[in-house]
């Protein structure tokens, strides 16, 4: 009950951010990040689509990403996991390269640019990784390299659960904030799926709940 119970508030939270993104097309271009960008940055075109295409392919990721963690849903629909997998594996080539672009703009300095820039990286790299394993055919490999996929994939949940404790911890300065808050969204998610992958059955199976 549990497990079961976890897995639940690991698939709200994953959907309640992937939605996450329409609210920029619903309240003003001030709101959240956008409100620590200056005007020539606001205006310049490349950096909208690449904005845009972050954060909304990013939310399909993310709120596609979860049920493929599900082994009951795997194992009984097969073809509706290749097909939701393809559309994780499309969304992330493009919401990773256009965060690694858009993550040299951060706000903060190099320190918050690195942090956004790596986990960029780290994203594109582990989910090309599993593309090419399955390909491949090695199961154990593309099970592994997706948790570490989606870790990186749900730093989008972990920035929005830390950002608002840094900012009251720094009585309200945004700025050191982001700049722990882009490191914070990710290393530990990380570490989870390190000790996840680590502990995981070497069988040809994927990890979720039965």
């Amino acid at each position: 009950m549990l497990k079961k119970f976890s897995f639940a508030i690991f698939a709200l939270l994953a959907i309640s951010i992937g939605l996450y993104p329409l609210l920029y097309f619903i309240i003003e271009r001030t709101f959240g990040l956008l409100g620590s960008k200056n005007e020539a940055l606001l205006a310049d075109t490349l950096w909208n689509t690449g904005f845009y295409a972050h954060i909304l392919l990013g939310g399909v990721a993310l709120l596609v990403g979860w049920i493929q963690f599900n082994k009951r849903i795997r194992k009984k629909h097969i073809k509706f996991h290749r097909q939701i997998g393809l559309i994780y594996f499309i969304a992330v080539m493009i919401s990773s390269l256009a965060g690694i672009y858009i993550g040299y703009y951060a706000t903060g300095g190099p320190i918050a640019k690195s942090g956004f820039i790596i986990l960029g990286i780290i994203w594109f790299s582990t989910t090309l990784g599993a593309f090419l394993a399955i390909k491949n055919r090695n199961i154990l490999r593309h099970q592994q390299l997706m948790i570490y996929s989606y870790a990186a994939c749900f730093a989008a949940v972990t920035l929005r659960i830390w950002l608002p404790l840094l900012i009251s911890w720094h009585q309200g300065d945004f700025i050191p904030a982001y700049r722990i808050v882009a490191w914070l969204c990710w290393v530990p998610n990380i570490l989870v799926a390190f000790f996840i992958v680590r502990n995981l059955n070497p069988t040809p199976s994927y990890f979720g709940v039965k």
